[in-house]
């Protein structure tokens, strides 16, 4: 499957935030949209009035960003979640939470999704005693996850639960790092989420249009 492999920080500036896909470096004052808290290009620094179409597209935008995933999943997520019986847009941000490659960032054992995914696809995590390399996995209530012995001594794994107190914890999530395991408590409600700033409602009314 194709996948974004441009300068991840653009995607911060464009999306007028932080939408920390760099790991360690986004806490630290050399992350680009400290430094240029504006859209790339040689008009970044102008303003520009956004239409409701645009409004709505780029919160789309944004949370597809976030979570690391191309426009066609993330609209069957949409899907999916238009199809259960709660609000649609709690819905999909549930689903997209209880990804694999989510999780496993969202225990410290990535200190980006980006960083958690290579982990999940190389081997190196086990749910429930089994190997599972798919990152888009699901998790349950109950799941147990862990890192294999050798993504222990990582490098990148060992600075990312150092750094891990800089990210808040999942409450939805029980890990223990010394240990590089952690279960799943159940599926996260929108008081949950550890993504104040988006606005799911946008995201549902750009696909209901």
């Amino acid at each position: 499957m194709a996948r974004y492999i441009g300068p991840v920080c653009k995607l911060c500036r464009r999306e007028g935030m932080k939408l920390y896909l760099k790991g360690e470096r986004c806490y630290s004052e050399k992350c680009a949209y400290t430094r240029r808290p504006y859209p790339p290009g040689q008009h970044g620094q102008g303003r520009i009035k956004l239409s409701e179409y645009a409004v709505r597209l780029r919160e789309k935008q944004k949370v597809r960003r976030i979570y690391g995933v191309l426009e066609r999943q993330f609209s069957g997520y949409f899907q999916e979640a238009n199809r259960r019986k709660g609000r649609t847009g709690e819905e999909m941000l549930a689903l997209l939470e209880r990804r694999l490659d989510n999780v496993v960032h969202r225990m410290g054992f990535g200190s980006s999704r980006a960083e958690a995914r290579q982990l999940v696809r190389h081997g190196h995590v086990h749910v429930n005693g089994k190997r599972l390399d798919i990152p888009s996995y699901v998790v349950r209530a109950g799941d147990r996850i862990e890192l294999t012995e050798g993504a222990r001594k990582f490098k990148s794994v060992l600075a990312s639960v150092g750094g891990a107190d800089k990210r808040p914890v999942a409450s939805w999530i029980d890990v223990d790092r010394a240990a590089f395991t952690g279960s799943v408590k159940g599926v996260p409600i929108r008081e949950d989420l550890n993504e104040p700033e988006i606005r799911e409602q946008l995201v549902v009314e750009y696909y209901s249009r």
